[in-house]
């Protein structure tokens, strides 16, 4: 089952980079690229990656790695931390 997450599903509204859409995106490991935390383009393949892994298609999941992203060290840059840091700190918080 493949997730896909739309803007509309999203908890905060993140802006859009219009000169960066068309540059390749997340699509797995490994993936040394900046990600962009500030970039609706980023999140929302990096959010169906995280959820397609975690196999959910659940709210409440998608709403808590919005939150686990908004939180994130700045220190955390490339799409392949930031993919391996969500889907951590999502197991141990779903594992309560």
């Amino acid at each position: 089952m493949s997730i896909i997450v739309k803007a509309s599903d999203l908890k905060f509204k993140y802006p859009r980079d219009i000169a960066n859409r068309l540059e390749p995106k997340f699509s797995g490991l490994p993936d040394p690229t900046p990600f962009n935390r500030d970039d609706l383009y980023d999140v929302l393949p990096m959010m169906e990656a995280v959820m397609n892994e975690l196999g959910s298609d659940d709210g409440e999941v998608l709403n808590l790695l919005e939150d686990l992203l908004n939180q994130m060290p700045r220190f955390i840059i490339t799409r392949e931390e930031v993919y391996d840091y969500l889907l951590g700190s999502a197991g141990e918080c779903l594992r309560r």
